[in-house]
């Protein structure tokens, strides 16, 4: 695996790859890897000739502090996990080789996808994010791009921005990777306590009930259940839950027989936010 820390020595070694029609698959990541970030970087290596990953915690996207300076920082074992993998590039620069001198997000305008779920309780996080994919897909320049849907509202604020800035690029969604009892798998997860980490997992379980409930009960219903079962949970403080439209993600008031709706759900374990998400039929 070749591990490169600028833009000039990546794009030095991509540029005749992409003259010789090569294709590129791209990962995103903010590392502290686990099997979900594998799952996409198989998936990747599947369907592309070289598969990019980069590892970069993007300053811009922590609208708390404090949570990015407690954010996991595993290198040594990151690329241990890319090597098992065969991973072609780890891009690993540095904040000051994205930002150069002003750390700062631009700001877009995603329709206002932006404004929904996560939006309205992480100030400029989708800015922070748009910045740092944008700046990433113009290093990589990769034909495809891979992202896990436990971050669905962030999946399709990308393909948004693809869109909207016309972008050479084709952004794929894959399933959410779950741990054996069912907590979708994210970096933050090592930060849990054992006391947490045990009942993290009511997430899931919890969703997967309110799937079966939709299916006799309205959104508002199901919306009020959720928020009754979570004031009686010992440790687990619910801070948002919404039954949404996948498109729009705006909040579904009225069932409707051709709507393709998802809830979505965040939680605080003790300091650590948890979302998840699953598809309602």
């Amino acid at each position: 695996m070749k591990v490169y820390k600028t833009k000039s020595e990546l794009k030095a070694f991509l540029s005749p790859l992409k003259k010789e029609n090569k294709s590129i698959g791209f990962v995103p990541t903010m590392g502290a890897l686990h099997h979900g970030h594998l799952s996409l970087i198989k998936k990747s290596k599947k369907k592309n000739d070289i598969t990019v990953v980069s590892i970069f915690v993007n300053p811009t996207q922590f609208d708390n502090k404090e949570d990015l300076i407690k954010y996991p920082k595993t290198i040594e074992e990151d690329i241990k996990l890319l090597e098992s993998v065969q991973c072609d590039v780890l891009f690993f620069p540095s904040v000051e080789e994205i930002y150069s001198e002003v750390i700062d997000a631009k700001k877009f305008n995603f329709d206002g996808l932006e404004h929904q779920m996560e939006g309205k309780f992480r100030d400029g996080h989708f800015d922070g994010v748009g910045t740092i994919v944008k700046k990433l897909f113009e290093i990589v320049n990769p034909n495809k791009a891979y992202f896990g849907k436990k971050d669905f509202q962030q999946f399709q604020i990308i393909k948004k921005m693809v869109e909207k800035h016309h972008l050479p690029v084709k952004i794929k969604g894959c399933d959410i990777y779950r741990e054996d009892d069912g907590l979708a798998m994210s970096s933050r997860n090592t930060r849990l306590t054992k006391e947490y980490r045990k009942s993290a997992p009511d997430i899931y379980k919890i969703l997967k009930k309110a799937k079966k409930k939709f299916g006799t009960k309205s959104a508002g219903e199901v919306t009020k259940w959720i928020q009754k079962k979570f004031k009686k949970h010992p440790l687990l403080v619910l801070e948002y839950f919404t039954i949404a439209d996948e498109k729009t993600l705006k909040t579904v008031k009225n069932k409707e027989t051709n709507c393709e709706c998802r809830a979505f759900i965040a939680v605080f374990a003790g300091d650590i936010r948890l979302i998840d998400n699953i598809r309602l039929k």
